[in-house]
């Protein structure tokens, strides 16, 4: 995945901006979602050179971001764009990463997550809700799939492929395996959310709001 991602270090932003159906509207879109008191300390997951950050950053100057990605060429080209910005860089898995606990205002993930199965995702986002403070939310904007019997078929394509290049490891590859809406959802209540909602659909990206409880 870090590979994929640092080979096209120099197309990536116009990639997603005009390759992804809605990605102009959904971007300053998410942005606009998320904490705007001061010094409001933010968890990037996947934050590759901060598309969502640009818009953010217009609305929440002081704002306190810390981005996680796997490819270092993608942070240093985040870093370079707001070195003036309070932003601390962390280069490696999501999932390996340890989270500190009732840290973060918001956890916000932009079209970064679609890789992965429900069972991956449910202790990642377990991470998530414990980072999060009483009253904190998880803003996730992602592209999923539009039935289950497709769901399935991109993860069975995914096996075919690695099956077929003799590839039987357990790493990251840039495939994409969007679940449903539903199996999201499912996902985010089995780690212990319980207000969820969609607040915005484009195509086939949606904007999903998940809420701590404030006690």
């Amino acid at each position: 995945m870090n590979d994929f991602f640092n080979s096209r270090i120099d197309e990536y932003e116009e990639h997603q901006l005009n390759a992804i159906a809605g990605a102009r509207e959904f971007y300053p879109f998410t942005a606009k979602q998320l904490p705007m008191h001061p010094h409001a300390r933010v968890l990037d997951l996947g934050c590759g050179t901060g598309l969502e950050l640009r818009y953010y950053f217009q609305l929440n100057p002081s704002a306190r971001i810390t981005g996680i990605d796997l490819a270092d060429k993608l942070l240093q080209a985040l870093a370079e764009k707001y070195s003036d910005k309070d932003l601390t860089f962390v280069q490696g898995s999501y999932f390996d990463i340890s989270f500190d606990a009732c840290c973060y205002d918001a956890v916000v993930s932009v079209e970064s997550l679609h890789h992965f199965t429900l069972e991956e995702k449910i202790p990642l986002y377990t991470k998530i809700f414990e980072a999060l403070i009483p009253g904190g939310f998880f803003l996730l904007t992602d592209y999923f799939a539009q039935t289950e019997s497709e769901e399935i078929g991109f993860r069975q394509e995914l096996l075919r492929l690695k099956a077929a290049q003799g590839i039987c490891d357990s790493a990251f590859y840039h495939y994409d395996t969007p679940l449903t809406v539903a199996h999201e959802i499912q996902a985010l209540q089995a780690a212990g959310f319980s207000e969820i909602e969609v607040l915005g659909q484009w195509s086939a990206t949606h904007v999903i709001k998940a809420q701590k409880d404030s006690v």
